[in-house]
């Protein structure tokens, strides 16, 4: 016989029920665990910017994410399962702008390029760990950061990037100083979601625009776009 069913079921309650099953039974360690050495199956994770809370768009996303890499798990394949950050442009400078009551970039100027830049690095912390916790609310299989960690090193980020710490890495605790530790989350050492504010990522955007340059691929021209007078970009 059918166990009784209630006619209003707590939707939420069975969601955290669920969410303790598979963390006391470390489900998703043991699926990575199971599928290793599998076939090699690679997701790019097309990363959201840690400038605020997840909206409902991106948990609609993650969810059909989540789902590919469901799918393709039970085909035995191996993935990495790296959930990506996006830390860059006026998404995040401009709500770091609103905080600070400034209007134009000359008031970002007045107050210090390498100070506004440390407070957006600030903010991508502090919202890169609120979405993961989301993500993790939503069901999401990732090599999540410990959002714990993440504020962390925001606030030590913005009391002193020189000071020296460690951080869980992927096979044991990684030491260095905030700012290098800030600049390799997502390497292969540090594990954990990928921010496009590495400095990985950003040395190698410079290297390929100084070959672009060598190769004389580089032109100055003209073209029509949006332009925004008061963030003087396009």
């Amino acid at each position: 016989m059918f166990r009784p069913v209630s006619s209003k079921p707590d939707f939420v309650a069975q969601e955290h029920e669920m969410l303790a099953l598979w963390r006391d039974r470390q489900t998703f360690a043991r699926l990575r665990a199971q599928n290793s050495g599998g076939p090699k199956w690679s997701f790019l994770d097309g990363p959201i910017t840690a400038n605020n809370p997840m909206g409902v768009h991106h948990a609609w996303g993650r969810a059909y994410k989540d789902l590919y890499q469901r799918f393709h798990a039970m085909l035995g394949e191996d993935q990495r399962y790296q959930n990506g950050f996006d830390c860059q442009g006026l998404w995040v400078e401009v709500n770091v702008e609103r905080d600070l009551g400034f209007t134009s970039k000359r008031d970002i100027e007045a107050f210090g390029i390498a100070q506004f830049v440390t407070l957006c690095k600030q903010r991508v912390l502090t919202y890169a760990a609120r979405q993961t916790e989301q993500s993790i609310r939503l069901g999401m299989w990732m090599d999540w950061n410990d959002p714990d960690e993440l504020r962390r090193l925001g606030d030590l980020l913005g009391m002193d990037p020189s000071a020296v710490t460690t951080i869980q890495g992927s096979d044991g605790p990684v030491t260095d100083t905030v700012e290098m530790l800030v600049g390799r989350l997502g390497m292969s050492d540090t594990g954990g979601s990928y921010f496009t504010f590495s400095n990985e990522n950003n040395d190698l955007i410079w290297w390929f625009l100084a070959e672009c340059h060598r190769r004389g691929w580089l032109y100055k021209g003209h073209d029509t776009m949006p332009w925004c007078a008061r963030c003087g970009t396009g």
